[in-house]
């Protein structure tokens, strides 16, 4: 029996995987650094794109649709690997990353360099070397931009040698790398034509292999978390799952945290995609960036209308200048 899954094309789920992504950035750009309880207070539960309040601490008074730093650094990420031949040159990167904050800066937005890719910088400002300056890095900055990796790779030794060059300027640990190997493999899983417990189980051999590479920290593993913490997710109700994912996963910045919730939110909303990111932008935390993450992963395996045409539309509006059908395109064409 042929599923509609099966039907979808390779184009079309390299674009999901990014189109979902900079969905689930934007439906958590309002939202992202509130408490649940302030979310709750002011939007309730998000079905849709809304503006950021002029009080929102990262991303104040921006419109609706309006895309952050999940969304334009993995666009960043794509065209380096486009420029490097499907590599990531470490000093070019760090440059990259250091101009794309002066743009921020200028143009007036807090939304600037996470934790550890500043202090990396940082210290590779001061004169450390490359292979040392990442060596504390274990927040979701490097899974959230990843997803390019996963589109120009299929899974394999290749794939992993390439997320652990975007992973080594800034997230050169085995929490770092194992969280974005998770997401590369679960979006390169999706664009082979895997539905999403496949996906899932890709990701999780990925973050199993990643997890020892880099520099030791102390920290859960990513895939056994996700692994421990399943069964009981599952067998919540919607409003207990959501509490569940704020009180007992996480949803800071740790990478053993919000990745780990955008996995659970994946596995649970597989067959409706768009509302899993409507409720990962409920959760508060890190919100944009567990949406997007599960954005990327969801919209691999499931295509570009798993999301609602007018969401679709809505973000196009906000953000005219993002051109993510040609980037997935470009990025398809040297897929190996």
């Amino acid at each position: 029996m042929t599923t509609q899954s099966t039907l979808l094309t390779a184009t079309d789920r390299a674009y999901g995987a990014l189109l979902g992504l900079a969905i689930g950035d934007a439906l958590g750009m309002p939202t992202q650094s509130m408490s649940q309880e302030a979310i709750a207070h002011r939007y309730g539960l998000l079905t849709g794109f809304v503006d950021a309040t002029h009080d929102q601490p990262i991303a104040p008074g921006m419109p609706a649709g309006s895309v952050t730093d999940d969304t334009e650094q993995a666009i960043l990420v794509g065209e380096l690997l486009l420029s490097g031949g499907g590599h990531i040159e470490a000093g070019r990167f760090a440059a990259a990353l250091l101009e794309w904050e002066q743009s921020m800066i200028e143009r007036g937005s807090r939304d600037l360099l996470g934790p550890s890719t500043k202090a990396s910088l940082n210290a590779l400002q001061a004169g450390q070397s490359i292979d040392e300056a990442g060596r504390y890095g274990t927040t979701n900055g490097a899974a959230m931009r990843i997803s390019p990796v996963g589109i120009m790779y299929s899974r394999g030794p290749e794939l992993m040698s390439a997320v652990v060059e975007a992973c080594q300027v800034t997230h050169n640990t085995g929490l770092g790398i194992s969280a974005a190997a998770a997401v590369a493999a679960g979006v390169s899983a999706g664009i082979d034509g895997a539905e999403v417990p496949e996906a899932l189980d890709a990701a999780i051999d990925a973050a199993l292999a990643g997890q020892v590479l880099g520099h030791w920290v102390a920290g859960a593993s990513v895939a056994r978390r996700y692994l421990g913490l399943r069964p009981l997710a599952r067998s919540l109700g919607d409003a207990e799952f959501s509490d569940f994912l704020y009180e007992v996963v996480g949803t800071s910045v740790q990478s053993q945290e919000s990745v780990v919730s955008a996995l659970l939110i994946i596995d649970r909303y597989q067959d409706a995609p768009f509302n899993g990111l409507c409720v990962a932008a409920s959760l508060g935390g890190d919100t944009d960036t567990i949406a997007a993450i599960a954005g990327a992963v969801l919209g691999a395996c499931s295509g570009s209308t798993a999301f609602p045409e007018s969401v679709h539309d809505g973000l196009i509006s906000a953000n005219p200048e993002l051109n993510l059908r040609l980037l997935s395109h470009r990025l398809l064409e040297l897929r190996r």
